[in-house]
């Protein structure tokens, strides 16, 4: 049986030497890549993110990357959304203006309220909902200044709090979307990445 191959979405915006460390950590290859196809066929993927939503979102259009990752998104294959990465599956972000998200997840993505720290940074709470498999309540590393406060049906969703309640993750099937930082969230995040890791190998054709 062939190691399934993680594949990142190189979206100019993002830190990826973390990313790359944690998953070389759980000893799974991984590749880079802005090719649609590429995105397509691949065993896993991760879309990452530091940055802002407009010229990443943008990019993903004007690479033709965007229509790739919804097409996997929407049929549940493994696919992972960290940060930003996250807010992109949002069909629109405060920050953006016209460009719009990938739209998977039908709200919008708005500012942390004035009354509180902007950006937060730092580690916070997250607290799952019945029937999370992918996550697990506890205490995640966070870097941001925006973000989702509801999912729509279908969604799995674990919660934290930063002046109200909003979304620290998402599952969906294979899918994964995470506000927090899992590499940078300890032992705790490497087990939200093994566990992905471990179901997405369920789903994938070896």
């Amino acid at each position: 049986m062939r190691s399934l191959e993680v594949t990142v979405v190189r979206t100019g915006a993002a830190n990826l030497a973390s990313v790359l460390a944690a998953f070389g950590r759980q000893g799974c290859p991984v590749r880079l890549t802005q090719d649609p196809d590429a995105v397509r066929a691949a065993d896993r993927v991760v879309l990452p993110g530091v940055g802002s939503f407009t010229p990443v979102a943008q990019a993903l259009r004007d690479q033709k990357l965007d229509r790739a990752l919804i097409e996997r998104i929407n049929k549940d294959r493994p696919t992972l959304g960290i940060c930003l990465g996250l807010q992109l599956f949002a069909a629109a972000s405060e920050e953006s203006g016209d460009v719009k998200g990938l739209g998977v997840i039908s709200s919008e993505v708005r500012r942390f309220p004035n009354t509180v720290v902007v950006p937060q940074l730092g580690w916070n709470t997250v607290t799952v909902e019945p029937g999370c498999t992918l996550i697990e309540s506890g205490a995640a590393y966070f870097a941001n200044s925006y973000r989702l406060t509801s999912a729509g049906n279908g969604w799995k969703v674990a919660w934290s709090d930063h002046g109200g309640e909003f979304i620290a993750a998402v599952e969906h099937g294979a899918v994964l979307g995470c506000q927090f930082h899992p590499e940078l969230s300890g032992d705790w995040g490497a087990d939200v990445l093994k566990r992905w890791l471990e179901l997405s190998a369920e789903v994938t054709p070896c």
